[in-house]
């Protein structure tokens, strides 16, 4: 039977991505959490010039941003490993080349002295440029290293000044290594140009971007994403489909991460067992500017090439994730040594940039794989394309006679009773 889903945009926490190769966590089922290593977040704080201006409650960006650091180091759990890094902090020149390397860490990702990072924090005085796509490639560099979730808390008040490092780029070649970093910003009085930057950044890799013009606002954001980063999360692992089914990766019960090439189709594999049930879905994120008219295909079929089922969704106007979904009862097997059945699932998108827009990479893609006990009953199997829709089917055409049969019942008497009055 098909299970047809569109999923609300923004829902799927969207879309970590991705690595070239097939990686299982040791000792874990795939996209299962294991509990094992601190969650690590980066506050990625912007000191440039502009910094100074005086228009967060009467007082400076920066002494705004020192004041809410302040809070939030109070408030950090302690399961929480978290560093401080900075951009044009120290160099006041106007050389671009050296102002656009400006970025340090103040305070290194680890356990948490908060005396130690209060103070680093006094340091601070507004300087120089905005590299905000160099702070953000060390920035990662600085979470590098195991399986807790990252992630990087960037604060700017405004626009990358170290074109052609294109911030949104940056963010997406983090997404394409596979190391489940999200990157959240905030933007300190934004302008519009400011806030498509961030935006786009946040964007690409499932984050968030949120605008801010007071100082309470500020800290009670970092706090809501310091705290966040101390949840428990799955995070998906690194796949890559094929572009053929028999040379398709096999992959278990999970959560994966793959890019969705643009023209391109991604084929994976999953072995059913007789008496199992596949369930499958798969969502696509446009983290780029798409045309207007686009959507998802997702097929399970048959290791031969005969479709067993599909689930699409389309949708018009700018859509950042879209998402469909399908189930396949495998019937009862004759025999316990009934072998298992290799399923195929294909994936498939109709998005489209326009000129002047990179296709490269594709598009995150995130695949929810479950295999799972099947129905008891070989009737609940779809027959038909319908399963049992059969016995639906049948119960509401029988109701629909007897009805029929009282309504001309009732109307037969009450035209009687008419003709005798």
């Amino acid at each position: 039977m098909i299970t047809r889903t569109r999923l609300a945009a923004g829902t799927c926490a969207l879309l970590a991505a991705l690595a070239a190769g097939l990686a299982f966590p040791a000792g874990a089922v795939a996209g299962e959490p294991t509990g094992e290593d601190a969650p690590k977040v980066d506050l990625v704080l912007d000191v440039s010039g502009s910094m100074r201006t005086r228009d967060i409650d009467g007082g400076t960006r920066m002494a705004a941003a020192k004041q809410a650091f302040n809070e939030v180091l109070d408030a950090t759990p302690e399961e929480v490993e978290l560093g401080i890094r900075t951009l044009g902090a120290d160099y006041p020149g106007d050389d671009r080349r050296t102002g656009c390397k400006d970025t340090a860490q103040l305070y290194p990702v680890g356990p948490l002295d908060r005396t130690e990072a209060k103070t680093a924090v006094a340091t601070l005085a507004p300087t120089g440029w905005t590299p905000i796509g160099p702070a953000l490639l060390k920035a990662a560099d600085d979470l590098d290293g195991g399986a807790g979730s990252k992630r990087i808390v960037l604060i700017s008040d405004g626009e990358d000044t170290c074109a052609p490092l294109d911030p949104c780029e940056v963010a997406r070649e983090i997404a394409a290594k596979g190391i489940g970093l999200t990157i959240d910003t905030l933007g300190l009085v934004p302008n519009a140009k400011m806030r498509q930057q961030l935006s786009c950044i946040a964007e690409a890799t499932g984050g968030t971007y949120t605008s801010v013009e007071h100082t309470d606002e500020l800290t009670e954001k970092v706090n809501q994403l310091v705290d966040r980063a101390a949840d428990p999360v799955v995070t998906p692992v690194a796949t890559r489909g094929a572009d053929s089914c028999a040379k398709a990766p096999t992959l278990k019960s999970g959560l994966y991460t793959d890019r969705a090439e643009f023209g391109a189709q991604r084929w994976y594999r999953v072995d059913v067992a007789p008496g199992r049930e596949l369930r499958a879905s798969v969502s696509v994120g446009a983290d780029r500017a798409v045309n207007p008219s686009h959507g998802v295909l997702l097929r399970a079929v048959t290791a031969h090439g005969r479709e067993i089922v599909r689930g699409e969704a389309a949708g018009d106007g700018r859509t950042d994730v879209l998402s469909t979904g399908l189930r396949y009862p495998k019937a009862e097997g004759g025999s316990d040594e009934e072998p298992t059945e290799a399923v195929c699932l294909q994936v498939t998108h109709s998005f489209s940039v326009a000129s002047g827009v990179k296709t490269t990479p594709g598009l995150p893609l995130e695949l929810t794989v479950d295999v799972v006990d099947g129905p008891g009953d070989a009737d609940d199997v779809a027959s038909f394309g319908l399963g049992r829709g059969w016995w639906l089917l049948g119960v509401l055409v029988l109701v629909g006679f007897l009805a029929g049969l009282l309504w001309g019942w009732l109307s037969r008497w009450r035209f009687a009773v008419w003709r005798t009055n």
